[in-house]
């Protein structure tokens, strides 16, 4: 029996052991992976970024080497640390910043230690490398700027944060990620795909070569060119005329909704916004709370959209069957809707109908007939409900769609807006508490890109194509539907073409009449909206900005754009003016209206821009 124990108790623990090795060894792979993970260094080779063309085959923008010198802190060993600081031009304190942030990311992964050397730096410490040990240089690649254009649209490229690369495990820390405009958007087309090299190391932490005669190694695969939707040289052009004006122009393709200028004002440099120069621009650009260069007001900028608008409102009244093209109705410097309410108008013939009234501007007309689509229904809820849902289907109060990386939704407002704002039904409100939008005033706001695709609907008789940046990805042309299938109004196509003649008529006797170009029929609207602003707790009215929206030809059109110009004083004043030479730009290649260029490159508005800072008094809105 003693005999059959002890044969027992040895079978036992020979099986315990059989069962712990079989756990160790092929079940629980962590001893194996931490064993592999020692004796193997993993190295990161990073691919090209992909190149950037405009929509006519012009680099926009390459790529520059750039080099990180980074460390793996658990084969540090000790070094002069005063010899290593002064190659690299940093302080002992900076460097023991950056190796305890390196440790804390862990011990065993690379991090950066000082990131995007140059060509001349590079050289220098490739010599002195091997006096430090744990420490290697890391091969990158830096944006390269062909144009001084297009900031906005672009965007940068910066190093990932520790919440990035915990969301994403592609990322490590020195990474590079797109940031903003078409580098973030299509961040995964452009930046490929890392290879990797595993270094076998000895016993003494020595490289012996590649691990398995790199069985395991993989190439890096470069991202993927993109060519994108701008017209560059008219992206310069635009952003020449803008200088010392604030902004926007955007400029469509109506036949495919295809981006041709997306130009904010004031903008910056791309170059600014590379290397290690990046960070000290970005935080004086970004600072700049005054111009707001960081800041595209042709994507994110919400502005009263003024009289161009009048033409939606004229679509509407017909759609609604409220008035036809002939009728007209009289002005008399304005349109009295109470006791003492009236909305003022400039000097005109009198009375209109609706295509002299669009080529007039005639408030009083647009009045009337907003007034008439609204008080069609039994309540006026209903009414405003009914004109939002028509206004919506232009592109208006919501965001379009497009492949940008940021916008804004502007405003169209209906009737749970106006409840809350007259506290309904406590206290009872009328169509004519909303007769600023039949003029684009009001509550109701657009960003110039939204008005540009509400101008390129109208161009189409009906239709719209959401607006977008990217053309063709490594050659091959986009195939996305929402950008390729069209976008329907709520308005018959019947119904659009008194509008348009109106707008033709803007051009030829109306209010943009001196602002015509040869051989060119354009459609066009101007518009003033009023500007407030707030200054020492009070609303102050500044001066109106300056809106402009455009299509041509009137046929067949190849572009539809918008221009704001803020502070701009009305609509022919500035926005006309650039909006006539934009389009010739386009449609030409040349200009013959140099006295239009001439002025609006000779004109600034910088002294506008800085009454609200200057203690000159204002008038205070009532």
């Amino acid at each position: 029996m003693r005999k059959l124990l002890l044969y027992l108790i040895i079978i036992t623990t020979g099986v315990v052991f059989i069962g712990r090795l079989f756990y160790l060894q092929i079940y629980n792979t962590s001893f194996a992976a931490l064993s592999e993970d020692n004796a193997i260094k993993v190295l990161y080779d990073y691919p090209q970024r992909g190149a950037i063309y405009d929509r006519n085959g012009k680099l926009l923008v390459t790529n520059q080497p750039s080099y990180d010198v980074m460390v793996i802190p658990r084969e540090l060993k000790p070094f002069d640390t005063l010899e290593f600081c002064s190659i690299l031009k940093i302080t002992k304190e900076k460097l023991n910043k950056q190796l305890k942030k390196a440790r804390i990311y862990s011990p065993r992964v690379p991090s950066v230690v000082i990131p995007q050397l140059t060509k001349d730096e590079y050289a220098y410490l490739q010599e002195k490398m091997r006096k430090f040990d744990g420490f290697y240089i890391q091969k990158r690649s830096l944006r390269d700027y062909h144009t001084e254009n297009a900031a906005n649209v672009l965007g940068y490229i910066a190093e990932v944060n520790d919440g990035l690369i915990k969301k994403d495990p592609y990322y490590l820390s020195g990474d590079l990620i797109g940031m903003q405009g078409v580098e973030k958007q299509y961040e995964n087309e452009l930046r490929g795909i890392k290879g990797i090299k595993r270094i076998q190391k000895d016993r003494f932490n020595r490289d012996i070569g590649p691990y398995k005669n790199g069985k395991y190694d993989t190439l890096p695969v470069n991202g993927k060119d993109l060519t994108i939707t701008i017209d560059e040289e008219l992206q310069a052009y635009g952003q020449k005329l803008m200088v010392n004006k604030r902004g926007g122009i955007v400029a469509l393709d109506p036949s495919t909704g295809e981006i041709l200028t997306l130009i904010t004002a004031p903008n910056y440099k791309p170059e600014l916004l590379v290397g290690r120069k990046r960070s000290p621009n970005y935080t004086r650009l970004h600072y700049d709370s005054i111009s707001r260069p960081l800041f595209d007001r042709g994507v994110k900028g919400e502005y009263p959209p003024g009289s161009p608008f009048k033409a939606i409102t004229a679509l509407i009244a017909l759609q609604e069957g409220v008035v036809d093209q002939r009728e007209s109705f009289f002005c008399s410097h304005g349109f009295r809707y109470g006791k003492k309410a009236k909305l003022g108008c400039h000097a005109h013939a009198s009375p209109l109908s609706m295509i002299p009234g669009i080529a007039q501007s005639c408030n009083a007309y647009f009045a009337n007939v907003y007034l008439r689509s609204i008080n069609k229904f039994d309540t006026p809820q209903e009414g405003i409900d009914n004109w939002e849902k028509h206004v919506k289907s232009f592109g208006l109060g919501n965001y379009l769609g497009n492949d940008l990386s940021s916008g804004s939704k502007g405003l169209v407002p209906n009737s749970n807006y106006y409840n809350r704002k007259y506290n309904y039904p406590k206290y009872k409100w009328y169509s004519t508490a909303t007769i600023s939008n039949a003029i684009g005033q009001g509550e109701i706001s657009a960003t110039p890109i939204q008005l540009a695709n509400m101008t390129a609907a109208i161009a189409n008789r009906g239709y719209f194509y959401t607006p977008h940046i990217i053309k063709a990805v490594d050659g091959q042309p986009i195939a996305i539907e929402n950008f390729t299938k069209p976008k329907y109004t709520t308005i018959d196509k019947e119904h659009f073409e008194p509008v348009i003649e109106g707008m033709h008529q803007v051009y030829v006797q109306g209010t943009a009449k001196a602002l015509q170009v040869n051989d060119i029929e354009i459609c066009g609207k101007t518009g003033t909206a009023e500007n407030y602003t707030v200054v020492n707790g009070e609303r102050m009215q500044l001066t109106d900005h300056s809106v402009f929206v455009a299509f041509a030809p009137k046929d067949n059109p190849k572009i539809a754009l918008t221009v704001f110009i803020e502070n701009g004083y009305w609509g022919s004043r500035y926005a006309g003016k650039i909006a006539s030479l934009m389009i010739e730009k386009y449609i030409k290649g040349t200009i013959s209206r140099t006295d239009l260029e001439d002025w609006v490159l000779t004109h600034s508005l910088e002294e506008e821009y800085a009454k609200p800072y200057s203690g000159e008094p204002f008038k205070i809105n009532q």
